[in-house]
């Protein structure tokens, strides 16, 4: 008897986890993260990018998005299937919501030593967005793919 088995999709992989809107909170979000991408065979390529994506939203949401005695959220979801990663951060503040960085670089931008973050988020990701999180937050996400 010969029968086809169907196959199916491999499952979406996701990791969520609380961390304290602080420095170490920040850093915790990219060691943990990039643990768990390496621990699901996520290609090297979008598990470099998403260590900086990571370590960018999470060091926002820490600086900027910070509420005392509020936590923030990382949010990771992998889809074998189509090679997509999709990074979430979700804080507090959802009246303060980022900007989109600058398309061209002027002079006393470039000299700045900080505000580079979203650029950086911009650059590596294949698109970010940010969402209104209820009832007072926000989420910024951004999706990296395997160009293969």
């Amino acid at each position: 008897m010969d029968r086809t088995v169907p196959q199916l999709d491999a499952a979406t992989r996701t990791f969520t986890q609380l961390l304290s809107s602080t420095r170490r909170g920040a850093r915790l979000a990219r060691l943990l993260g990039m643990a768990e991408l390496r621990s699901w065979g996520v290609p090297e390529n979008i598990t470099e990018r998403a260590e900086v994506v990571v370590a960018e939203l999470a060091a926002n949401a820490a600086l900027h998005g910070r509420v005392p005695g509020r936590s923030f959220r990382l949010t990771l979801a992998f889809d074998p299937s189509a090679t997509r990663l999709r990074v979430e951060v979700t804080d507090a503040r959802g009246e303060l919501w980022p900007h989109p960085p600058p398309s061209s670089d002027t002079a006393p931008h470039a000299l700045r030593t900080s505000g580079h973050g979203l650029a950086l988020v911009a650059a590596l990701a294949d698109r970010w967005e940010t969402l209104p999180y209820p009832p007072s937050g926000k989420t910024v996400r951004a999706e990296l793919a395997d160009p293969v």
